[in-house]
C-alpha cells in the first residue's frame, strides 16, 4: 500500500509539491479537485508506477520548467522502501495498479464515439487476464518465430541457384530424390526433346537398312575349279588330251566347238566343217563325240554361269551401290545420333574393302577363264587367289556384323518415331528440366544448401506445432472465460441500471493479433460494435454518453473481479461519474464501497464534491483520508480537505443557525435578518423530501397549501387540518422577509421575540 505522497516536482500542474506526515493514504482516499488541478496527473503517475513505464510521465514534463529539471516523483511505501521516480525511470513496481481513468477508456473500450480495432485488441488482453496473456504471448513469440523460420527459408531458398533449380520451387527442389544414371537420362530426355523438335525429319527418315556383301565360297568354288569328267572312257579321253595338246593353246575349245558344226549332207554320212570329207568312219571324231558330250556341256555350262555370276554379284555397279550403303549408313547413323545416344560409330574403310573385292574377284575370274578354256583340267585355286577371298570374306563378315550392329537400334528408333508423334513439346521440356534439377539437387554444394533449407524446415514445422499446442490450450481458456466475463459485465450492467446489456462476446484472431468481438443489444436489437454499413444504428448512435461511460465502469469493475491478484491491487477511479446520469450515482458509489473491502488500497478523484461527500459517508467503517488539489500560485498542490465540512448541506446549515439562534440568540441585526430569511427555504426544503410527490422543485408553499387544502378529508390527504394551517401561519410570517412576496423585505422590522417563536415554531414543525 501506497502511505503518502511524498514529492510530485516538474510534472504538469505540480511545480513542486512536497507531502507531510498529514498527506497520509489510508485504506480509502478521496482527492477533490477542479478540472485542471492535477488529478489526471496523479492518475497518470499511478499507472506509471504500476506498469513501470516512463512514458506517462516523461509526456507531462511540466511546460516552462527548466532543461535541466526533470520529473521527479516519491511515494512512500507501508513496509516497503520508497517508490522513486528519477531520470525517468522508476527504482520499483508497484504490486498491482489499475487505473480507470479516460486513458482506460481510451486505450480499451472506445476512443470518442468509435470502437477500433486496437481497443478491442487491449479488451482482449483485459478479459484474458495474466494467464490468457501469457499464453497469447508465448503464441505470439511462437507466431513470431514462424515469421523468423519464413525469412530464413526465403533466404536459404534464393541461395539455391536459379539456374539448377528453374521454375520450381526451392521445397520442391529440395525434395526431388537422386537421379541413378544422371547423365544417361538427360541425354535420352534432350534426344526426346529435340526429336519432338524436328518432328518432320524423324518421321521421313528411315530406319537402318541391312548392308551386306556376297561372300565367295571357297569350297564350291574349289569343288568347280577341280571338277572333272569321270566317266569318260580312257582310252578315249587319252586320244582326246594327246590331240588337243598337238593342237596348242585353247585346242580343246576350238575342237569342242567343231563338233557342233559337224554337218551331214546325207542321213547316212557326216562330214568335216573344215574339209567336206567324210568323217563318219573316223575313230578319232567318236572319241571327240564321247569326249565333249553332254556331261562335258555341263561343265561347260557350270563354269560359265560362275562367271557370270561373279561378274553380277561382284562386278560392274555392284561395289559402287555397297559404297552407297555405306554412306547412306553414316547419313543415317549421323541424324539418328542426335535422339539415340550409344551409336556405334561407323567403322568401314570402303576403299579397302572395294579393293579387297576387286582383287579377289578379279583372281576369281582368271581362274574361271582357264577353267572356261580347259574344263576337264583340275584348276587349282592358287594361294594368293585364296587369300584375296579370304580377306574379302573377313570384310563381308565385318559388314554383316555392322550392319546388326546398327539394325539392333531400329526398335528405338521406332520409339523415338512413335515419341516424336504423339509427344508433347512442352511436357517432354518440363520432364527434362526435371531430370536436370535432379542432377543438380544432388550435387554437393546444392545438397549443403538444400540440407540447410530442410533443416529450417523442420525447425519451422517444430515452432508450427509448438504454436498449434499454445493455441489449442488458449482456445480451451477462453472458451471457458470469455463468457464468464460477459456475464459479469451483463451483472455490472444490471447494477448500473443500463438499459442495455452485451451478447456475444468472443475471441477473434487477426493478422494483427487477438482480438474479440462484441455486440450491445438494445430493446432487443443487436449491433455489432464491429462497425455497420453508413446509415444503420452502430455503438456510436445507440448508446448515450452515459451508456459509454456506464459501460467502460462494467468492464473495469469485471476486470478487477477477475484478477487473480485481487487483494494487493491499488485500484484508482478518476472521475467515474463523467457523463453519469443520476440514477447511476448511487449504484457507482456502491460497487466502489464493495470494491475497498476486497482490494488493497482504493483512490477515488472527482471533481465533485457532493459524489465524494456520499462515498466518504458510505465508508465509515474503514479507515479515510482526504485531499483537495488547490491551485498554488501558477501550479497546484494537495493540501488536506475537510470532508465532514462539505459534506453539510444547506438544509444543515439552516438548521443549525435556526438552532443556534434559539438557543443562544444572536446579536448581529444583519445575521437576524437572515435567520427571518430562511425560514421558508428551510420549510420549503424539508417538504420536498417529506412530501416529495406534491413539493416539486420549484413550486412555492402557497400552491402546496392550495393543494393541501383540495385534497383535506380525501384518500389523497397531504397534511391534516392543523398542520395546514400552523403552516399557512408560518409562511405569512416568512414571507414578510422574502424579496418575491414583499417589495420592502429589506426595512421590514423584525422583532427578536416574535422571531424566537416562529423560529421554534419552524424547528418543532420540520421535525414532525
Amino acid at each position: 500500500m501506497l502511505s503518502r505522497f511524498q514529492l510530485i516536482r516538474n510534472i504538469s500542474q505540480f511545480d513542486s509539491f512536497t507531502g507531510t506526515a498529514d498527506h497520509g493514504l489510508h485504506k480509502f482516499s478521496a482527492l477533490y479537485a477542479e478540472n485542471g488541478r492535477g488529478k489526471t496527473t496523479i492518475a497518470a503517475i499511478l499507472r506509471s508506477l504500476g506498469t513501470g513505464d516512463p512514458l506517462p510521465i516523461s509526456e507531462r514534463k511540466r511546460l516552462g520548467s527548466a532543461p535541466e529539471a526533470t520529473p521527479h516523483v516519491i511515494f512512500h511505501r507501508n513496509g516497503q522502501e520508497a517508490a522513486m521516480f528519477q531520470n525517468g525511470a522508476w527504482n520499483a513496481q508497484a504490486p498491482k495498479v489499475a487505473v480507470f481513468d479516460d486513458h482506460f477508456v481510451d486505450e480499451n473500450i472506445y476512443s470518442g464515439l468509435v470502437v477500433e480495432t486496437e481497443h478491442r485488441q487491449k479488451l482482449h488482453e483485459l478479459i484474458v487476464g495474466n494467464e490468457g496473456i501469457s499464453l497469447n504471448r508465448r503464441l505470439q513469440e511462437q507466431v513470431a518465430r514462424i515469421e523468423a523460420h519464413n525469412t530464413a527459408l526465403r533466404t536459404k531458398g534464393a541461395a539455391i541457384p536459379v539456374e539448377d533449380r528453374g521454375s520450381m520451387t526451392p521445397e520442391d527442389f529440395c525434395a526431388l530424390a537422386v537421379l541413378e544414371n544422371a547423365d544417361t537420362a538427360i541425354a535420352e530426355g534432350e534426344r526426346s526433346v529435340l526429336a519432338a523438335t524436328k518432328e518432320e525429319g524423324v518421321r521421313n527418315t528411315s530406319t537402318f537398312a541391312e548392308i551386306s556383301l556376297p561372300g565367295m565360297d571357297k569350297g564350291k568354288i574349289t569343288a568347280l575349279l577341280n571338277k572333272d569328267l569321270p566317266d569318260l572312257d580312257a582310252m578315249a579321253a587319252s586320244w582326246v588330251k594327246a590331240h588337243i595338246m598337238q593342237i596348242g593353246d585353247q585346242g580343246e575349245s576350238w575342237i569342242s566347238q567343231g563338233i557342233e558344226r559337224i554337218f551331214s549332207p546325207q542321213k547316212d554320212k557326216e562330214c568335216c566343217p573344215f574339209c567336206a570329207q567324210d568323217i563318219s568312219q573316223s575313230e578319232l571324231v567318236q572319241n571327240f563325240r564321247i569326249f565333249f558330250g553332254d556331261t562335258y556341256a555341263a561343265l561347260k555350262r557350270d563354269v560359265t554361269n560362275a562367271t557370270v555370276q561373279l561378274e553380277r554379284l561382284h562386278g560392274g555397279d555392284v561395289p559402287a551401290a555397297f559404297e552407297r550403303a555405306v554412306s547412306i549408313l553414316r547419313d543415317r547413323r549421323t541424324f539418328w545420333t542426335q535422339f539415340i545416344g550409344d551409336l556405334p560409330e561407323v567403322v568401314i574403310d570402303t576403299a579397302a574393302i572395294v579393293q579387297a573385292w576387286r582383287e579377289a574377284r578379279e583372281g576369281l575370274a582368271t581362274l574361271f577363264q582357264e577353267k572356261q578354256w580347259t574344263p576337264l583340267e583340275k584348276i587349282i585355286l592358287r594361294e594368293d587367289v585364296a587369300s584375296k577371298i579370304d580377306v574379302f570374306n573377313g570384310h563381308c563378315q565385318s559388314i554383316r556384323d555392322v550392319s546388326a550392329a546398327f539394325q539392333a537400334f531400329n526398335e528405338k528408333i521406332a520409339l523415338v518415331k512413335e515419341s516424336a508423334k504423339a509427344g508433347n513439346l512442352h511436357t517432354l521440356r518440363a520432364d527434362l528440366a526435371k531430370l536436370k534439377a535432379r542432377k543438380a539437387r544432388h550435387e554437393e554444394e546444392n545438397n549443403a544448401l538444400c540440407q540447410a533449407f530442410l533443416d529450417e524446415k523442420t525447425a519451422k514445422t517444430a515452432t508450427e506445432t509448438t504454436r498449434d499446442q499454445i493455441k489449442a490450450e488458449l482456445n480451451t481458456y477462453q472458451n471457458q472465460i470469455f463468457p464468464v466475463y460477459q456475464a459479469n459485465i451483463n451483472e455490472y450492467l444490471r447494477r448500473f441500471n443500463a438499459g442495455f446489456r452485451l451478447d456475444s462476446l468472443a475471441s477473434a484472431a487477426n493478422r494483427g493479433g487477438a482480438t474479440c468481438n462484441y455486440s450491445v443489444v438494445v430493446n432487443n436489437s443487436s449491433v455489432a460494435v464491429s462497425g455497420s454499413g453508413a446509415g444503420t444504428p452502430s455503438f456510436r448512435t445507440v448508446l448515450s454518453a452515459g451508456d459509454r461511460n456506464t459501460l467502460a465502469l462494467a468492464f473495469f469493475f469485471a476486470m478487477i473481479d477477475r484478477d487473480a491478484d485481487i487483494a494487493n491491487m491499488l485500484v484508482v477511479i478518476d472521475d467515474p461519474m463523467t457523463s453519469l446520469d443520476e440514477h447511476r450515482t448511487e449504484a457507482t458509489v456502491q460497487e466502489i464501497k464493495k470494491l475497498v473491502d476486497r482490494v488493497a488500497q482504493v483512490l477515488v478523484l472527482s471533481h465533485s464534491k457532493a459524489f465524494l461527500c456520499n462515498l466518504w459517508q458510505r465508508l465509515e467503517h474503514v479507515q479515510r483520508s482526504s485531499y483537495e488539489i488547490q491551485r498554488a500560485g501558477t501550479g497546484s498542490t494537495i493540501a488536506t480537505w475537510d470532508v465532514t465540512r462539505d459534506c453539510v448541506t444547506e438544509h444543515d446549515r439552516r438548521h443549525d443557525s435556526l438552532l443556534l439562534f434559539v438557543r443562544q440568540g444572536i446579536s448581529d441585526p444583519s445575521q437576524v435578518r437572515g435567520i427571518a430569511q430562511s425560514l421558508r427555504p428551510h420549510l420549503e426544503s424539508f417538504l420536498r423530501v417529506a412530501c416529495s410527490e406534491h413539493m416539486r422543485p420549484g413550486k412555492l408553499l402557497g400552491p402546496f397549501i392550495h393543494e393541501c387544502r383540495q385534497k383535506l378529508g380525501t384518500v389523497d390527504e397531504v397534511l391534516a387540518n392543523d398542520q395546514i394551517q400552523e403552516l399557512e401561519e408560518l409562511k405569512e410570517y416568512a414571507n414578510r422577509y422574502m424579496h418575491d412576496t414583499n417589495p420592502a423585505w429589506r426595512t421590514e422590522t423584525i422583532n427578536d421575540t416574535e422571531l424566537l417563536s416562529f423560529a421554534q415554531r419552524t424547528l418543532v414543525f420540520v421535525s414532525a
